[in-house]
Parts: structure tokens; C-alpha cells; sequence
């Protein structure tokens, strides 16, 4: 990318002209900062106080209950344990990507090219190649936004990756927390988000819950003066991806954020894209390190959004939906499914749930606890979707485990 004489890289050019469509301008969001980011510890907490009514389905609260936002799924791992605590596909990345990448490693002495793999995401999503910023897997993308905005009333939608949270609060932003209910099965209700509210982040799917909120919904929560971050890094495990906002341009402040990490197994790479308004790129732009993505993170890029690779996501997606019921009908009396799950996981939750799940890992299964979502508790826990007789072979175990009754010493 072309660097201007301050030294600052600029942004991209525009791939099309984009006309017969308004696309927002600066001023649709809170202003960029330059400062650098403020150190604050890892771990933050919520105390419940609501900021809207007391009959609001969801809750705006601030700090109390302390939870560990930087623990994730890869944490509960452990050598012989069967994974079903990352939302990783399975026998991924297909071989023909692995020929891709290892050739990639020929070109790797030469620095990272990120032109035709912008290209390639802006054509895949029909948005202009200045809406396009390619980054170190979606996580990065949060980092940028929080050093890049200085918002004045931060909204983040939980249950969620607790990702976004942590690093508007490492950059020294105020984070209020709308924790959507249970009881109306994790969905969205844009009344329920602050008006003054000039950040808003969600999921969609929704990592934990897995449900899947309806385009519409999400478009809603747009408006000029508003930054409207989605994290759609699980988009693609959706059948044609019906509710991904990834082509609309045309609403003011969107951030879509994708990753390849999930469909095509490539977690160790750091591979994904924001989508957004040419301005706002430019100001995420800013505070990125030049070559922040690898040359075989951008042959990927490049591969898996051609329409081939697109297809065998489908294909991909459509199956998942055959094998998640398969786990769902599998699981015993005494589990209950928390929402209507679309993605690669389920969100479970059972009594005496902190118990279950070690004991489910003393039968070497690895499942994510819950209660580092906010909103959670350690009753819930998140299961991958597998094959069928993986997960058959869960729901056997998981049966076992909640037919007997726990000695006396583990109640203490």
C-alpha cells in the first residue's frame, strides 16, 4: 500500500466509482484519534445496573462482576481431549488450499502484496476497494476500531465474542454492556439500544448463542453519528449467508467483520477483512503496522473467494445444518439448547454446570465454558458442531455424566 510523505500509508483506490449509491462520509462517526492506547487490565465486569427500563428485555449495565474477557475456546484445550471447544471445521484447510499455501511459502522472501487480495474481497462482497481493509484474523480489526474512534457511549451487544469489549477497554473507552435475554432467546431489539449510543457492537451469528438475527434488525441499528460494528467471522457457516450485511454500503457507519479462520481451518494464520465506509478504513489504516497481513494469509484471501472455494463453502454450510441437528437430537434429557442455534455451535446449559464440564474432560471431551461470557453463568457451555457419530458419542457421555448423582465431596 502507497505511503504518503508523512509516512502514513493512504488509502486504497476505489475499485468502481460506486455511483447511484449514497456512501457515508467522516461524519458519520465518532472522530478518529491518534493517541496512543491506554494499558488496562484484562480483566472487567458488569454489576447489572440498567440504564433503561425496568421492563427492558435487555440490560445496559457498566462494572461489578468481574470476567475474564481474553479466555477463549483454545484455552480448554489439552493433548488427547476431543475438541469440541473451538468452532473450527473440521478437516480444514482442504488440500488443495494446503498446495496453495505451501507454494505460498516460495514467495514469502519478497514483502506481502496485499493488492490482488484486496481486489478479490472487494469484488467478492461488489464494494469499492477503498471499503476493504485486510487484517491479522478478525480480532485485529477490533484493535484498530478502538484505537481508531473515540466514542463517548460504547454499546456492546453480550452474549458475544468478548473480544471487541476488551479492546475498546485496553484503549481507555468507557464500555456499557447490553446483555439480551434468555427468556426471549438472545434476540436482538433495537429499542432496547441506547439512543446516545455512538458505538454499537454485536455478533451475528452470535458467538456464543449461535442465533442468527435478522438483517433487517441489524440494519436498524444504523444511523448517522453511529459506528455499527458486526462481527459476522461466522457468517459463512450460514447457508447463501442471508442476513450478512457485508454489501451494504449504503448504511451510514457500518463495520462488517469477517474471517476465514472458521470455514477453512486457518486459525494459525490470521486471515480477515473489514468492510466499511473509505474513511473509516483510512482511519483504522493509520493505526495498523505496514505488511500486517502475511503473503500465505493473502493467498488464502485471494483463493477462498473465488467462486469455486465460495460454493464449497455453501456446500460446507448446508451440511452443517444436517450434523447440528444430529448433535442437537442426540443430547439427553436435562440439557437444554439455549436459542435457536444456526452456526457451528450450540450453547447448552445444564444444572451443577462447572461439575459436568470437568467431568465431561475427564472422559477426554473439551467443551468452552460459559461463564467468561457476560451473561452467562457456569451452567452454560459451547459445543462445536461435529459429525454425527461425534457427536453421538458426546451426547452418550454427557448422559452418563448426568445420571448419577455426585458424590457428597463434589457438592462441597
Amino acid at each position: 500500500m502507497p505511503s504518503s510523505r508523512s509516512g502514513r500509508r493512504t488509502r486504497p483506490p476505489a475499485a468502481r466509482s460506486g455511483a447511484g449509491r449514497r456512501r457515508p462520509t467522516a461524519g458519520d462517526w465518532p472522530r478518529p484519534v491518534r493517541a496512543a492506547p491506554v494499558l488496562v487490565p484484562r480483566s472487567w465486569s458488569d454489576d447489572g445496573s440498567q440504564l433503561g427500563s425496568a421492563g427492558s428485555r435487555g440490560t445496559a449495565a457498566g462494572e461489578g462482576r468481574v470476567t475474564d474477557l481474553h479466555h477463549h475456546g483454545d484455552a480448554e484445550l489439552a493433548p488427547g481431549l476431543v475438541d469440541l471447544a473451538v468452532n473450527v471445521r473440521a478437516g480444514t484447510p482442504p488440500p488443495w488450499l494446503r498446495t496453495l499455501l505451501h507454494r505460498a511459502l516460495d514467495d514469502s522472501a519478497a514483502y506481502p502484496d496485499a493488492g490482488p487480495a484486496r481486489a478479490a474481497v472487494a469484488a467478492a462482497h461488489d464494494r469499492d476497494q477503498s471499503e476493504v481493509l485486510l487484517t491479522a484474523g478478525a480480532a485485529e480489526a477490533f484493535t484498530l476500531l478502538a484505537r481508531a474512534l473515540r466514542p463517548r457511549s460504547a454499546v456492546v451487544v453480550h452474549p458475544s465474542f468478548t473480544e471487541p469489549e476488551a479492546a475498546l477497554r485496553a484503549a481507555g473507552h468507557p464500555v456499557s454492556r447490553l446483555l439480551l435475554s434468555a427468556g426471549d432467546g438472545y434476540r436482538l431489539h433495537p429499542a432496547d439500544v441506547p439512543a446516545d449510543a455512538d458505538l454499537v457492537v454485536l455478533g451475528n451469528p452470535t458467538n456464543p448463542t449461535s442465533v442468527l438475527h435478522p438483517a433487517a434488525t441489524v440494519a436498524a441499528l444504523a444511523r448517522p453519528g453511529r459506528v455499527l460494528v458486526v462481527d459476522e467471522a461466522f457468517a459463512d457457516t450460514v447457508p447463501g449467508e442471508p442476513q450478512s450485511l457485508a454489501g451494504r454500503a449504503d448504511l451510514p457507519g457500518l463495520v462488517v467483520v469477517r474471517s476465514l479462520t472458521k470455514t477453512w481451518g486457518l486459525a494459525g494464520l490470521r486471515v480477515g477483512y473489514t468492510l466499511a465506509p473509505a474513511d473509516l478504513v483510512e482511519a483504522m489504516t493509520a493505526q495498523q503496522p505496514h505488511w500486517p497481513v502475511s503473503t500465505p494469509a493473502l493467498v488464502a484471501l485471494v483463493a477462498c473467494t473465488t467462486p469455486a472455494a465460495r460454493a464449497e463453502a455453501h456446500a460446507a454450510a448446508a451440511a452443517l445444518e444436517d450434523h447440528r441437528r444430529a448433535l442437537v437430537d442426540a443430547l439427553p434429557p436435562g440439557v437444554d439448547v439455549v436459542g435457536e442455534p444456526r452456526s457451528s455451535f450450540v450453547l447448552l446449559r445444564v444444572p451443577d454446570g462447572s461439575r459436568v464440564r470437568e467431568a465431561l474432560r475427564d472422559r477426554g471431551w473439551a467443551v468452552r465454558r460459559g461463564n467468561t461470557f457476560p451473561g452467562l453463568s457456569a451452567d452454560h457451555f459451547r459445543v462445536a458442531v461435529r459429525d454425527p457419530g461425534t457427536s453421538r458419542a458426546f451426547a452418550a457421555a454427557l448422559a452418563e455424566i448426568l445420571s448419577r448423582d455426585p458424590a457428597p465431596e463434589e457438592l462441597r
